[in-house]
């Protein structure tokens, strides 16, 4: 799976994308179909309490599937879009199957 990270407005940060690969690399484990991820973080500076946003856009065969969550922390915003991109890919390889 190629996986492109974009930082808008933020300096690019080496740990946070490590963070994101082993929880990306999890999922690429689970469903063998996905063949590309965009991953972008930004900051939402008039909400200083969840203002740090990630957002995930996957390719799969079909439509693109996209989270989005915004957080306390860019960490925990990731997890939980990779969380709902989860739940999303099972609904997908249920309909893959069926046909």
């Amino acid at each position: 799976m190629e996986t492109i990270y974009q930082f808008v407005a933020l300096s690019k940060s080496e740990r946070l994308q490590s963070f994101v690969n082993e929880k990306l690399e999890k999922i690429e484990r689970k469903y063998d179909f996905i063949t590309r991820a965009e991953v972008h973080f930004k900051r939402n500076h008039a909400d200083d309490e969840n203002g740090f946003i990630c957002n995930i856009k996957v390719s799969v065969p079909g439509p693109q599937l996209f989270a989005e969550s915004n957080s306390n922390s860019f960490e925990a915003a990731a997890a939980q879009t990779i969380k709902d991109l989860d739940k999303q890919l099972d609904k997908k390889k249920g309909q893959m199957q069926t046909h």
